[in-house]
């Protein structure tokens, strides 16, 4: 098998970096929901040492991960964890949960899923990060998003670019309220949510 490769992280990754470094100060355990390749949570972790990444992804994508992580040689990548939001399996908890161009991918009630699943996993004062593009008050933000959008729809039906505003309300049900909505290249946010200390 060869090693999988995504040319959109390679475009994305010193942004999205510059972001965490910022928000990732302290000891963190990381737990990225969706890792696809594995590449973002190489860079990441080797750019912050103070971070434990926990890869998870679906079972037909760890082997790839996994050869990722094998060339890294990083000691603060752990050995990645099968994950479908529909039916997850994690008993541990974590610092942060992100996710990257994920949402839009999903159906709507794997959406649902998935901020039932940060959730269970995080404990107060905890963060939250996802990436990717966003709808506000039901507008594309540019043309390119509109053109993606409808080759999500067309590739699969229960795909497509999700509102902003039902997503935070999503984060506000699972505790986590909005600290940063971050302009991103290519049409794409930043979205930052800590979960109430109450």
């Amino acid at each position: 098998m060869q090693k999988p490769f995504s040319p959109a992280c390679e475009r994305n990754r010193d942004p999205i970096l510059k972001e965490l470094q910022i928000r990732l100060v302290q000891q963190s355990a990381v737990l990225e929901v969706g890792s696809g390749t594995g590449q973002h949570a190489i860079y990441f972790a080797k750019h912050m040492p103070n971070v434990l990444w926990q890869c998870s992804d679906l079972r037909e994508n760890l082997s790839g991960i996994q050869m990722w992580i094998d060339d890294a040689c990083l000691s603060n990548v752990l050995q990645p964890i099968e994950l479908d939001v529909s039916d997850p399996t994690i008993y541990k908890t974590y610092d942060a949960v992100f996710s990257c161009n994920t949402l839009h991918i999903m159906s709507k009630s794997n959406v649902f899923e998935f901020f039932n699943l940060v959730k269970s996993v995080t404990q107060k004062q905890s963060s939250l990060f996802v990436y990717g593009p966003f709808n506000y008050n039901g507008e594309y933000t540019s043309p390119s998003n509109a053109e993606f959008d409808a080759w999500l729809k067309e590739r699969n039906s229960e795909s497509a670019i999700r509102d902003f505003e039902w997503i935070d309300d999503l984060a506000n049900d699972a505790g986590f309220f909005i600290v940063d909505d971050v302009e991103m290249p290519a049409n794409n946010r930043l979205l930052h949510w800590e979960r109430s200390k109450e």
